[in-house]
């Protein structure tokens, strides 16, 4: 089973409400891993194709270490992919992972869709109803 498949996809017989939790949990390690500058950076030069990170610690002017390091977080969830070179193992080349990427737009915009706002009136503290006034 891919990776996808575990982060997002579940069986039909599990309950809706450990799949949302779930779901939530994943959607937060993302966007956890993306609440980095220099992630966001990666994926954004992984965007435009599979790289080595050489190639990517060239661009954003990063040690090959520094550049590792962010790649572990990244593919740790997902959101990378990683392939090592089949004649010289010690290339890897990377890209990002579509088929997440969509999973992960799709909760972002059911997350921050604003038509899911609706109008409230607090039913307790010094704005709360109360009857008696």
């Amino acid at each position: 089973m891919c990776i996808i498949q575990r982060m997002f996809n579940y069986p039909s017989n599990v309950d809706p409400e450990k799949q949302r939790i779930a779901e939530d949990d994943q959607l937060a390690r993302c966007l956890k891993a993306l609440g980095h500058p220099v992630r966001l950076a990666i994926l954004n030069e992984l965007m435009e194709g599979i790289q080595c990170n050489c190639e990517i610690a060239e661009r954003l002017g990063l040690s090959l270490s520094l550049i590792s390091h962010h790649m572990r977080v990244l593919c740790e969830v997902g959101l990378v992919g990683s392939e090592r070179d089949r004649e010289d193992a010690r290339w890897i080349y990377y890209c990002a992972d579509a088929e997440v990427l969509v999973h992960l737009a799709g909760h972002m915009e059911r997350l921050l869709d604003v038509s899911r706002i609706k109008p409230r009136r607090p039913s307790c503290g010094p704005r709360g109803c109360d009857p008696a006034k």
